[in-house]
């Protein structure tokens, strides 16, 4: 029967082909068969099930039941869509993707086999879901819907299919609407029909595509309806065929032909009955009717009549091929499916795209890449062992790797660029939990995921989380690790911790990564961590674990946070592809499927398919045990049957992880353990395989699909859960070309393809692709010698710099392609937004100077810290962020694709030119590389990119006659690339490379250039202006002017300074208006741009804002620079009147007959007027401009303008000599644009800073350039209202500076010139910018926000002093000399010769000082007592009563008044008898200072209770002893002498504190600590583990230097770390830090009753490297510099960082075990003129104590009290009485050195009456009172006359009491005389 059908089948198709070919001569006769159906039935009687709707997986035979029918002649094949499934909420924005892919699956299966589908888009009647929502056919909402679906179908499929039918039964929906005889379901649907038929040959409709609708024969009388509303190309009807008339079946068909119009007839559907006789006949007769050539009969269903021909034996059906397929296991099916494929059919490659919604990813791993290896608290895990064992290459370790714990920001950087959607990493297990267990959790380190999956998502970017990925924390392993079976209860502890913490934006995860590789190479081989060789036992009691671990963490999710989270869990596993090594041999076939079982199938066998290990893996493994009685190779565990039934199952995807192939064939193993022995086959590679940097990476990529079929056949075919490939890569050498790794390229395109291959050809449920990995790493055994990365990261230099390889281009762009289909460029062009004239309007014209000048008035009564004081705040919603470059300064091929030489390339190829002869020749080859540039910009998240055109690369000669259409399609393409990434393209047509051709007819300076800019322009606009919306036309036509054509620097080089400027600037400005009015009159209307024009200028500070003639100079420098040009454009089309002021009088002086400045005629001025839609303005920098009478020749631009210029040398340098980053000046310029030319909207088009070529990565310097300078433009628009639009920052990369060549840059990104590729690498500065884009400006932080509380209620308030600062009597009353008093006396030892003999002299003004404390309404007083005022000679042996009565005095009144005193026994003030025996550095001192105490807590200690033993012993050490900045002023022996002086100090204050611990305590009731003073230290890069080392340095050589021994014992292991290895490194026999005996670490380790701490600003520290010096900053390796955002004060080391204050406070917490804190000191200085209104003091203090109060109420330091430094201004050390840190100001000028009370006052009395900040919003407080305005010092005449003479008021008030006085001694002698004279008279 078989061979019979075979004749019939062929027998039809020859007919009818033949009459096809006669008839029709167009299309080939269809024989159609299908659909494919839920159940196929095996019998033509049974009833048919629905058609296949892709809700179930695609039936495993479907291929070879499709290419069976095809064998039987049939040539097409019904594939019926289900609307339902394929868009279930109706909307095509969200389609099932899943069965979008299962559609398109069968389809390319059907073109495959060689069958065409006809696809029909839905059946009749209307889905319920879809009729409930919208009601029926009666719906146009319901019609509209299906339109679209139809629009969708033709989209997805449409290139797979060229038959359709829209609606497969028309009859039958009618039916649906009859009952109600309601037409306009019938005329819906027809014009549905209509509208989609047009569609589909509108837009998708190949040729030769044919559509119809479908009806039933029966339905005849509808067919002239339905022809005269709609179109078809062909009549598909269902019919019925009768054997006893075929007749009347031929007449049917000849009325249903008239009835159309002479359609094509295709018979979809036919059903045959009443056929009883012979199965000859009835074919026959059939057949008769088919080939009547009167019929136009294209094609007919051939199912139903065939099965009524009795063949149904014959109708093989999906489940019968499934059967037979299933008779093989999975591998020899998989094998049997692709052994045939020739090589070339094999690696033929597939152009098509991967789903839509596919993931793409790259990864990385934990222990790969974070580095931080011991940072956070972070446990060792065994990688870290490993590599500190030296085990690894080259003795490397990770214990840095790539710094991504402190990189975040940089590699999510990297996956913007790469446009992955996704990112796989790991979870270091031991950084969450350092000893494994939820005991030891560590915050930070959770605190780092959560900034990782932070700053993914807000790029858009999912995260994919592997919970374990190798690095098992050390301390599990040493209770055995994975052997152990408790480890199945910490992981899944561990991972419910996980799920917790970040599972509300993870979404999937991994459990395992690759473990296999841990059961095989670290518990079988050895090879790696933790290093166990036992594959007999640990190995498979490894993976026993790890599956139950698995199976736990699955079902925590599962049970816990499925439904609330949604997430998916799943394992990775990886796998090799194994293949027969002699195909013919069925053991080897064997054999390499046992291969694939004992790698894929140990793991995936239990979750995947029984909950068991595979059968062959159990059955070798208990033969090998029967065989080797002796020598067990194997020992297997057995899971319970609980066990099997909590394992199997647990897995929502397969994750795969492959990365080759291997030829497998059968081998006796024998005895052996491991796989290979164990499962009796040996693996081998073809030499023929492309290797790589790994012994056992091969470049297979056709394993990969023949892998992914097996698994999908053996592990998914019941259990239906996607594939997602984990990780796919391949390493290369880590030598040689690293960049160009076009290995990876084809590695990684090949790959790919075969996993589209997978997708589209074979029906496998692949989801995501991920590239292994996202930068190279540490990769384990081999270190850093393999690279896995797609971006190059240099280990060898502490920013661990990552850069782009090519492979990382190659894959944006598979990403971006979705696949290798070729795409084309889909853009959203902007909205034309401005399609009406947006020209400013006219004003009148500036006057001199200009009302602008208020600017300068304005600005002027700001203090210095009022100007530097931070503003935070955002830009408005649609504030554009953008970054430039310019054509000539970055695209190289000079000369390429018929592009001819600019003015530039003409002057660089001169040598001598430009330093080094470099040139533009390649420059950054942005020509070449466009998705590099790309990559960048889209990392950066810019919203608008400028770049200028290059003219010559367009138009070669400069005329549109020689139009370069290769030009042109290279900015089509960098145009369409920023709008597929929603960047603005911002295009300056002029960019200063003029075509070298028009040079030669005389450049600007000849007036015909107006037209010829003005074609090109047009050109321009013309070709790009759909898409572009911002255009510039020139850009700095001031230095094309000047500098080109006046001073001759810069190409054309023309040296005319004194006509060539103004006349190539007329020709500028009339070129712009022309170029402006084109846009204007042509294009504005449908493109809805702006055109406008770059203006260059730098802020002008006039020298003395005071002297008007200064200010005039100022505002005259401004309008010859951006007057020249704006004040034409944007106010009354004329140059301003100072221009034409100075340039016509100094024409006239020089004996000239007409001005040297061209004037613009009545029509040019209008012409010219107001042609700009937006202001763009270019700055870098202020200088300082003073009036000037320059000479009059040679005649200049220069000289015209009467003036000079200087830096303002304030500020700091940039790489450029004469551009100081000078940020103020900018939003003073902001506001002078505003007021001069009428309040536009401004862009700042041009911004950065230049650094050497010397910096390449840690640009901190342009970070600081941009934190300023973008702060200012944030003033400038939130304080001043200006309105600014949009922010350029410059440049996007390293470029041609022009006249600089390559020796300085000003990109966010660097770029290696002496590379070819070129390669770029982001910079410290493009991350920060990055973050102010995405903040939009700088929201205030969280540091910076104020908290509203209250202190304890016996908190400490308190203010202090010195007693050498303040108390004068130097030698009063017996006195001795101090240190201070002999380094005061030194010259040039103190600021001004200044010194301390009178001072305050609050030695003489107790009363006085008291009653200012009163003032302040402190609780306390710190004050130091004079050693040698008591001591004179510092020793016990003479006690200066008078001495000790100052201080009983001053102890009296402050108790007094209600103050208790805080007494610091030493405060640097050494009495000189004891330094002249060697001071601190002689150990008898320790006793002298005990015997002092002694005396001191004795006489005072009964009305004493705070008591401090020394005061910053740092200072004393290091400054006194080291520096020899202070007393006693040694600085000859660094290396040694501050760590001897310290070593005493601590002894000396362990003693006084042991002495009043034993001694006084109890009867006294005091307490006693010391005073250690620190700045705060933060890493000057934050993203750089070396800089935040340093911080690290810095703080412990400061505060732990002293802090250490007396609160934890000893100084701290970094210190006597790194200065013994220093000693010895320098050839010292020992450490230059003395050792304390174990008896003095216990004697001083506990002396302290609370922690004194100093503290004022914070720096920011990064590394320096001192070779071989021995001294205190060599040992502390680190330098320090200030935020240049931080305000200053009177003391150049002191910066206002009240942040630091909360962080150095909460590090002697976390340190010191935050013992009591008192804040013993804390202040702020100024210097210069004397305003009592101190904000900046204010400011300080309230900002500083909230620290204080953020510290103690949110992270619960143990805060008791706070001083404030300094009580009044005193002599503060060496630099005299210039800098003043009191509250109360003290006049050094008048003798009774009166104390006056500051603003801070009252601002500092109030914050001590609330005891903290009380909240505004609760209303006013009881503690509050009104602040008085703070007083500047009076500088108005206060003379007042006194006894005729014209007297200040102060000496006016001495004259008065020194004459009251004498009138007193007058009277009392006057009554003395009397008293004597009556006396004597009565003794007379």
């Amino acid at each position: 029967m078989e061979n019979l059908l075979w004749l019939l089948c062929l027998f039809v198709v020859c007919v009818c082909e033949c009459w096809s070919s006669g008839v029709n001569g167009q299309e080939d006769f269809m024989l159609l068969a299908g659909p494919l159906n839920k159940q196929l039935a095996k019998n033509a009687d049974s009833e048919v099930n629905d058609a296949f709707d892709c809700s179930q997986p695609i039936p495993p035979g479907s291929r070879q039941y499709f290419e069976y029918l095809q064998s039987r002649g049939v040539t097409h094949f019904k594939m019926p869509l289900s609307w339902a499934q394929l868009l279930p909420t109706g909307l095509p924005s969200q389609p099932h993707q899943a069965v979008v892919t299962c559609y398109q699956t069968l389809l390319r299966q059907l073109l495959e086999s060689g069958l065409q589908p006809l696809v029909v888009l839905h059946g009749s009647t209307v889905p319920e879901a879809l009729r409930l929502r919208y009601g029926g056919w009666e719906s146009q909402e319901l019609v509209d819907m299906f339109q679209q679906y139809a629009e969708f179908v033709f989209g997805e499929f449409g290139m797979l299919a060229h038959s359709w039918v829209t609606l497969s039964d028309l009859g039958d929906a009618r039916r649906d609407w009859e009952p109600v005889a309601d037409p306009r379901p019938l005329q819906n649907i027809l014009q549905l029909h209509r509208n989609i038929y047009k569609i589909y040959h509108q837009h998708f409709g190949a040729e030769g595509g044919r559509l119809s609708i479908g009806l039933r024969a029966s339905d005849v009388e509808m067919i002239p309806q339905i022809k005269d509303s709609t179109i078809m190309d062909f009549l598909s009807v269902h019919t019925e065929y009768n054997c006893a008339s075929t007749s009347n079946f031929a007449d049917e068909m000849r009325s249903l032909q008239m009835s159309s119009g002479n359609l094509p007839v295709l018979i979809y559907k036919m059903t045959a009955h009443d056929c009883s006789y012979s199965q000859f006949q009835l074919l026959g007769n059939f057949l008769q009717v088919l080939n009547n050539n009167d019929l136009n009969i294209v094609g007919c269903d051939m199912m139903d009549i065939l099965g009524k021909l009795g063949m149904q034996e014959d109708q093989f059906s999906v489940a019968e091929y499934t059967e037979m397929i299933e008779s093989r296991n999975s591998y020899q099916n998989v094998w049997h499916k692709f052994e045939a494929q020739t090589t070339l059919e094999r690696d033929l490659f597939l152009k098509d795209s991967f789903p839509t919604n596919f993931q793409w990813a790259t990864s990385s791993e934990s222990f790969k890449v974070e580095g931080g290896w011991s940072e956070g608290g972070k446990g060792e895990t065994i990688w870290d062992r490993f590599g500190h064992e030296g085990l690894a290459f080259a003795n490397q370790t990770a214990d840095l790797a790539c710094d991504s714990f402190y990189k975040v920001d940089y590699d999510v950087y990297l996956l913007r660029g790469l446009h992955v959607n996704t990112y796989q990493f790991s979870i270091s297990w031991a950084r969450i939990f350092p000893s494994g267990h939820r005991g030891s959790q560590s915050e930070k380190g959770a605190l780092y995921y959560d900034k990782l999956i932070n700053a993914l998502i807000e790029s858009g970017i999912q995260p994919v989380v592997t919970l374990y990925h190798w690095d098992l924390p050390q301390a599990l392993q040493d209770h055995g690790g994975w052997t152990n079976t408790s480890i199945v209860e910490a992981f899944k502890d561990y991972a419910d911790f996980c799920f917790s913490r970040f599972g509300d934006r993870v979404k999937t995860w991994n459990t395992f990564s690759s473990p296999w590789v841990v059961s095989h190479a670290g518990y079988g081989t050895g090879e790696h961590p933790p290093g166990v060789k036992d594959y007999v036992v640990a190995s498979y009691q490894a993976t026993h674990n790890i599956l139950k671990s698995h199976a736990e963490a699955w079902h925590v999710y599962n049970d816990k946070y499925r439904m609330k989270q949604g997430g998916k869990v799943g394992i990775a596993l990886n796998s090799d592809w194994a293949e027969p090594m002699d195909p013919s041999r069925p053991e080897d076939i064997a054999a390499a499927d046992r291969y694939l079982q004992f790698m894929l199938g140990w793991f995936a066998h239990p979750i995947f398919v029984d909950g068991d290990y595979p059968a062959t893996l159990r059955t070798q493994i208990e033969e090998k045990r029967r065989v080797c009685p002796n020598s067990e190779p194997a020992r297997l565990p057995v899971f319970t049957p609980q066990d099997r039934k909590r394992i199997h199952g647990t897995a929502d995807f397969l994750g795969l992880n492959h990365y080759t192939s291997r030829l497998v064939n059968n081998s006796g193993g024998g005895c052996t353990p491991g796989p290979q022995g164990v499962g009796d086959f040996q693996a081998h590679v073809d030499p023929s395989w492309s290797s790589t940097a790994s012994d056992w990476i091969y470049s297979t990529p056709w394993g990969l699909r023949r892998l992914l079929n097996y698994i999908s056949t053996e592990y998914l075919n019941v259990t239906k859960v996607p594939i997602h490939i984990t990780g796919n890569g391949m390493p290369s050498e880590y030598s040689g070309d690293t960049l160009n790794d076009t290995s990876r390229i084809e590695y990684m395109r090949s790959y790919i393809n075969e996993a589209l291959k997978a997708i589209q050809l074979d029906g496998v449920n692949v989801q995501r692709f991920t590239v292994q990995s996202l930068m190279d790493g540490f990769e384990g055994p081999q270190g850093y010698s393999e690279r896995f990365g797609l971006h190059h990261v240099n280990f060898d230099l502490p920013d661990r710099p990552r850069t782009p390889k090519q492979s990382a281009y190659f894959y944006s762009e598979v990403i971006e392609k979705n696949g290798f289909a070729s795409k084309k460029s889909f853009f959203h062009a902007p909205d034309n937004a401005n399609t009406k004239s947006n020209k400013v309007s006219s004003m009148p014209p500036s006057t001199v100077p200009s009302q602008a000048k208020g600017v300068w008035r304005k600005f002027s009564k700001q203090t210095n810290f009022q100007r530097k004081l931070y503003h935070y705040g955002v830009f408005p919603q649609g504030f554009r962020w953008g970054v430039s470059s310019s054509a000539y300064q970055i695209e190289g091929g000079w000369n390429a694709d018929g592009k001819k030489p600019s003015i530039w390339d003409t002057f660089t190829h001169k040598p001598g030119n430009i330093p080094d002869n470099s040139n533009g020749d390649v420059a950054c080859d942005s020509y070449h590389r466009l998705d590099e540039d790309l990559y960048m910009l889209r990392a950066l998240m810019v919203k608008s990119y400028r770049f200028s055109l290059s003219w010559s690369r367009i138009f070669p000669d400069g005329r549109r006659t020689s139009l370069n259409q290769n030009g042109v399609d290279y900015y089509n393409r960098l145009i369409d690339g920023l709008l597929a990434y929603n960047i603005t393209p911002m295009v300056t047509l002029y960019h200063w490379d003029l075509p070298q051709a028009l040079q030669d007819i005389g450049g600007w300076d000849n007036v015909n250039m107006i037209d010829i800019f003005n074609d090109f322009c047009d050109f321009c606009f013309n070709k790009f202006g759909d898409r572009v919306k911002f255009w510039m036309t020139f850009n700095q036509p001031q230095t094309i002017a000047w500098s080109g054509y006046g001073l001759g620097q810069i190409p054309p080089n023309v040296k005319n300074p004194g006509i060539a400027p103004y006349r190539v600037a007329h020709n500028l400005i009339k070129a712009h208006a022309k170029a402006y009015h084109t846009y204007d009159d042509k294009y504005r209307t449908s493109q809805g741009g702006l055109v406008s024009i770059a203006l260059n200028a730098d802020w002008i500070e006039p020298q003395d804002v005071t002297v008007p003639r200064e200010v005039v100079a100022a505002d005259r420098a401004l309008q010859f620079q951006l007057g020249w040009f704006a004040h034409p454009i944007f106010k009354n089309g004329d140059y301003p009147d100072a221009m034409k002021w100075q340039v016509g009088n100094k024409s006239e002086l020089q004996g000239l007959s007409e001005s040297r400045l061209p004037s613009f005629t009545e029509e040019e001025k209008s012409f010219i007027r107001g042609t700009a839609d937006m202001f763009c303005v270019n700055h870098y920098t202020t200088r300082i401009a003073s009036h000037a009478t320059l000479r009059l020749t040679p005649h200049s631009y220069e000289y015209d303008r009467d003036l000079s210029e200087a830096e303002e040398s304030d500020s700091p340098t940039t790489a450029i000599g004469n551009q100081r980053a000078v940020a103020w000046g900018l939003r003073r310029l902001l506001n002078w644009i505003k007021e001069e030319y009428g309040d536009p909207e401004i862009y700042i088009t041009e911004n950065g800073a230049a650094t050497g070529s010397t910096t390449t990565w840690d640009d901190s310097a342009r970070v600081f350039y941009f934190k300023t300078y973008i702060d200012e433009a944030l003033k400038a628009h939130d304080l001043d209202g200006v309105k600014v639009k949009g922010y350029v920052a410059t440049s996007l990369m390293d470029s041609f500076e022009w006249l600089y060549g390559y020796r300085i840059g000003f990109g966010l990104h660097h770029v290696d010139f002496t590379n070819p590729n070129r390669p770029r690498t982001p910079k410290y500065s493009a991350h920060f910018y990055y973050q102010v884009i995405k903040d939009n400006g700088f929201p205030t932080p969280d540091d910076d926000k104020m908290i509203y509380g209250h202190f304890r209620k016996d908190f400490i308030w308190s203010t202090a002093t010195a007693s050498y600062q303040i108390e004068g009597g130097w030698r009063a009353h017996g006195k001795g000399l101090s240190i201070w008093d002999k380094f005061a006396h030194t010259p040039l030892r103190v600021f001004n010769d200044d010194n301390g003999d009178i001072a305050c002299n609050s030695y003489n003004k107790v009363e006085e000082d008291v009653a200012i404390l009163r003032e302040l309404k402190v609780t306390h007083y710190r004050f130091s007592i004079s050693w040698s005022r008591v001591l004179p000679d510092g020793t016990t042996k003479h006690i200066n009563e008078a001495g000790l009565n100052y201080y009983h005095r001053l102890v009296d009144a402050l108790l007094a008044a209600n103050i208790q005193p805080h007494i610091t026994l030493f405060h640097w003030d050494l009495p000189q008898a004891l330094q002249d025996i060697g001071g601190w550095e002689n150990e008898t001192i320790i006793v002298k200072f005990r015997d002092y105490a002694d005396l001191i807590f004795s006489r005072l200690g009964h009305k004493v209770k705070f008591w401090i033993t020394i005061n910053e012993p740092y200072n004393v050490a290091n400054v006194g002893h080291g520096y020899g900045a202070a007393a006693p002023g040694i600085s000859f022996r660094p290396g040694t002498l501050p760590y001897i002086v310290g070593h005493n100090l601590l002894k000396a204050h362990a003693e006084a504190w042991h002495l009043y611990n034993d001694k006084y305590r109890a009867k006294q009731k005091g307490i006693i600590s010391i005073t250690i003073n620190s700045d705060w230290s933060e890493p000057r890069n934050p993203y750089k583990q070396e800089d935040i080392d340093a911080a690290r340095r810095v703080v412990q050589f400061y505060i732990g230097w002293f802090a250490h021994p007396v609160f934890n014992g000893d100084y701290s292991n970094m210190m006597k770390t790194i200065i013994r290895e220093r000693s010895l490194a320098a050839g010292l026999p020992k450490s230059r830090l003395p050792e304390f005996s174990p008896e003095e670490i216990k004697r001083i380790k506990g002396t302290y009753d609370y922690f004194g701490l100093n503290h004022y600003t914070t720096v920011l520290a990064f590394p320096v490297d001192y070779g071989n010096l021995q001294h205190y900053d060599a040992d502390r390796g680190a330098g320090t510099i200030a935020d240049r955002t931080w305000l200053d004060s009177g003391s150049s080391w002191l910066k206002v960082s009240p942040f630091g204050f909360r962080r150095i406070l909460n590090f002697i917490k976390e340190e010191y075990g935050n013992p009591p804190i008192i804040i013993t000191e804390n202040g702020i200085s100024e210097r210069g003129p004397i305003d009592l209104n101190d904000i900046h003091r204010s400011y300080y203090y309230e900002k500083y104590i909230n620290q204080v109060l953020k510290a103690n109420l949110l992270d619960g330091v143990d805060i008791r009290g706070y001083t404030a430094w300094s009580l009044m201004d005193n002599l503060e050390w060496a630099t005299g009485f210039s800098e003043r840190f009191g509250l109360f100001y003290v006049n050094q000028s008048d003798p009774e050195l009166s104390r006056v009370a500051k603003s801070s006052v009252a601002v500092y009395s109030t914050i001590i009456n609330c005891n903290g900040f009380p909240d505004p919003t609760s209303g006013p407080h009881e503690c509050l009172n009104p602040v008085p305005e703070g007083t500047s010092a009076p500088i108005t005449d206060d003379t007042v006359k006194f006894l005729g003479m014209n007297l200040s008021t102060s000496d006016a008030e001495t004259g008065l009491n020194v004459t009251f006085a004498l009138l007193v001694v007058a009277v009392f002698g006057a009554m003395c005389s009397s008293f004597c004279f009556f006396r004597a008279k009565k003794t007379i």
